[in-house]
């Protein structure tokens, strides 16, 4: 006897009139719907609080700042792009609806929520050696360390999306977020320094 499968309905109710969005009917199917966001939001959850923290660290500033500017650029960007990602989704539909009668994607919500939840995981990694204890001289290594093997991981995790080799798609997302930590450090230490003589 065949047992017929029920939708993943938490995620994804079966669709809304004109919508041509498929039916998700297992958890890995769910999982790569969203992989994209996911993707999305981890990377750059990662690279934006980690040039937050080399820039304060270039600027030699105390843990206690790196946390906070650390944390507030964690939630106020996180929100930023799961917003964009929801409103990008939602103008999209509304050209998809008026040239073909018809919307591919009818929960942009649930794309917003994603982005916004693996941008503040995965961000909140550069932060996790300043919560920690006795790594007061090797913070920055720390940080430099987990942050470069999570841009490695998720840039390799690309290649479940597209073709390409594992590796170096790895690379090229960790290349990427070096050098945005790089830009980030000089010029917290260049600013920190021509701002040294003001009182």
């Amino acid at each position: 006897m065949t047992v017929a499968r029920v939708p993943f309905s938490w995620v994804m109710p079966p669709p809304v009139d004109r919508s041509s969005h498929p039916i998700l009917r297992s958890h890995r199917e769910v999982l790569q719907h969203y992989l994209g966001d996911i993707i999305y939001g981890a990377n750059d959850g990662i690279v934006t609080t980690f040039a937050v923290v080399a820039g304060v660290a270039g600027a030699a500033l105390s843990p206690t700042i790196v946390l906070i500017l650390g944390g507030s650029n964690l939630f106020a960007d996180g929100f930023s792009m799961g917003a964009s990602n929801y409103l990008a989704i939602r103008s999209r539909s509304s050209a998809e609806l008026e040239t073909s009668g018809s919307i591919s994607e009818p929960y942009a919500v649930r794309h917003g929520i994603v982005t916004f939840a693996a941008f503040v995981t995965a961000g909140s990694i550069p932060l996790a050696a300043y919560l920690l204890p006795g790594l007061e001289q090797q913070r920055l290594v720390v940080t430099a360390t987990l942050a470069g093997l999570s841009l490695f991981v998720i840039g390799a995790a690309r290649t479940l999306l597209a073709y390409g080799s594992w590796w170096k798609n790895g690379l090229e997302m960790l290349s990427v977020g070096g050098v945005a930590a790089t830009l980030a450090f000089f010029v917290g230490a260049c600013v920190s320094k021509s701002i040294a003589h003001i009182p």
